[in-house]
């Protein structure tokens, strides 16, 4: 046996743990024999501290001791608290009163109703989530509604125009809805899916919001098969085309969505209670079609109408809900365009934006006008072949050596229909090159970017003729340096800030890499 252990009187209790009676510890002294205790077992949050006046509002029996213990507990809107009788535990719900025989009152009501609610909000709101996310489902709330009633009342015209009567189309209309999304419509999705596989990442919200446009466009398609039933089959092969796609890339998006208002790693339970909300909601946008067909049931003239007045209505309020929703999406991922804001931000002000904050800045930006409207837009990837290249950038791809991650260079391309030659900055880089080589690239490009803004070029148009070979490699060089310095303290407070630094989400085109080739300078 180990020599601590013999020459340790308080070990006593590991040598023989069933002969020892006590130790010079006051916690060990356990009695011979036990109490009964009402055995608890809950999965409720438990208060020590912070006592609210309601629960203090504690109606106990009065013929009764009890020891008041500071535990509270919290479920379902309902405060209880634990006392001990005599060597019993019992658990007594605030106002409960065992002589209480009062008739039901108006504090009554307002306690139904706050236990009611409190009841649809754990029903449908997980229990830690960010605080967007109730706002998010209020504008989720009108989308599903107003988009489930549009899907009905298209499929009750697409069977209108095929000659099924109006109450028999009304109940079938589920049934043909699963119908539609077979054939074509699947084909088309796979498709869509797999050539805008790293978009979802990168262009999420405006992804999003482009397909639920094109859903939107999609029911007006199926409202026009009863003015055009020769061509049913074509309308309704292209309105489900476009639904595929919308529905992939909802569910491809989904899951980003959902993390986003994690913040307890509670990915599961956000999303099963995001499912429930589909489903509430869906069902009360069924119901709102239902009784608006029963209001015009008598007038077959203004029920044929309905659906064309309803539509421009209901679309509207629908891709409202779904333009406000994508708003408070507060995605902690980093991609080109949210880390240039971080940036731009850094260099400003030393401090880093939170992931709110740099989703209100970003916005939906539907066209991608945003970065095109910048001076001097920074872009990864390579070079344009068609692009007229500066020929610093072609001195500087020269003398690139082996310890390079990446590079920088300039270009002057034609965006716009107007196609306006503009210059721009474009980052290379090399095969192998990990998040913390493209947040320096990035960094780097930035404060040469601020360089050319404040200093020479604060024209749009502005050219390469006076910026000599000599003055880039100062320009570089101090630029490098100033992002190396900056890169410690910048990272530590893009982690603080919640921000996923492991990863930055680049599109297929940023993603091209060079491969440094001693013989030959370049290789892509």
């Amino acid at each position: 046996m180990h020599s601590s252990l013999k020459s340790n009187p308080s070990s006593r209790l590991f040598l023989n743990p069933s002969k020892s009676t006590s130790t010079q510890y006051r916690i060990f002294n356990f009695p011979r024999k036990l109490s009964s205790y009402k055995s608890l077992r809950t999965s409720v949050d438990v208060q020590r501290e912070g006592v609210s006046k309601e629960e203090e509002e504690l109606v106990l029996p009065s013929n009764v001791t009890r020891r008041k213990l500071p535990i509270v507990i919290k479920t379902s809107g309902k405060v209880s608290r634990y006392f001990l009788k005599g060597d019993s535990l019992e658990l007594v719900c605030a106002g409960k009163d065992d002589d209480d025989t009062t008739s039901f009152s108006h504090v009554g009501l307002l306690k139904l109703i706050k236990l009611s609610s409190s009841a649809a909000k754990d029903f449908f709101i997980p229990k830690q989530v960010s605080d967007s996310y109730i706002s998010y489902v209020k504008w989720k709330f009108l989308h599903r509604v107003f988009s489930s009633a549009l899907q009905v009342l298209a499929t009750q015209a697409m069977f209108r125009a095929i000659g099924i009567g109006q109450s028999r189309s009304l109940a079938s209309s589920a049934a043909f809805n699963w119908i539609l999304k077979d054939g074509l419509g699947r084909l088309s999705r796979c498709i869509y899916t797999a050539s805008l596989a790293s978009a979802f990442d990168t262009n999420l919200k405006r992804v999003r919001f482009s397909t639920s446009v094109l859903f939107s466009l999609s029911i007006g398609v199926e409202l026009m098969t009863p003015v055009f039933p020769r061509y049913f089959l074509l309308l309704a092969s292209i309105a489900n085309i476009a639904k595929q796609i919308s529905l992939s890339c909802y569910l491809a998006t989904g899951s980003a969505v959902h993390r986003s208002f994690a913040v307890a790693d509670n990915l599961g339970e956000v999303s099963a209670k995001a499912q429930i909300q589909t489903v509430c909601f869906d069902n009360l946008g069924l119901l709102l079609a239902v009784l608006l067909n029963m209001l015009f049931q008598n007038n077959q003239r203004l029920q044929a109408s309905l659906p064309f007045v309803l539509y421009p209505i209901f679309s509207t309020i629908d891709l409202l809900g779904i333009y406000q929703g994508l708003k408070h999406i507060n995605l902690q991922t980093l991609t080109k365009n949210r880390l240039e804001i971080i940036l731009e931000r850094w260099i400003q002000s030393r401090q880093v934006p939170s992931p709110a904050e740099v989703s209100k800045e970003e916005g939906v930006d539907l066209l991608g006008s945003r970065a095109s409207k910048r001076v001097w837009p920074i872009r990864i990837g390579c070079l344009d072949p068609k692009a007229q290249i500066p020929e610093l950038s072609m001195m500087a791809m020269q003398s690139l050596c082996n310890d390079d991650r990446y590079f920088i260079t300039t270009e002057v391309s034609s965006q716009g229909f107007r196609r306006t030659p503009r210059p721009a900055i474009v980052i290379y880089l090399r095969e192998g090159a990990n998040s913390v080589d493209v947040i320096t690239s990035l960094l780097q490009t930035c404060y040469i970017r601020e360089a050319f803004v404040t200093n020479r070029f604060k024209r749009k148009d502005a050219s390469f003729s006076d910026l000599t070979l000599q003055d880039w490699s100062l320009l570089e060089g101090e630029s490098k340096v100033a992002a190396r310095d900056d890169f410690n303290e910048l990272y530590k407070q893009m982690q603080e800030q919640g921000w996923i630094v492991k990863n930055v989400l680049l599109s297929a085109e940023e993603q091209v890499r060079y491969i440094f080739d001693q013989h030959r300078p370049l290789t892509l």
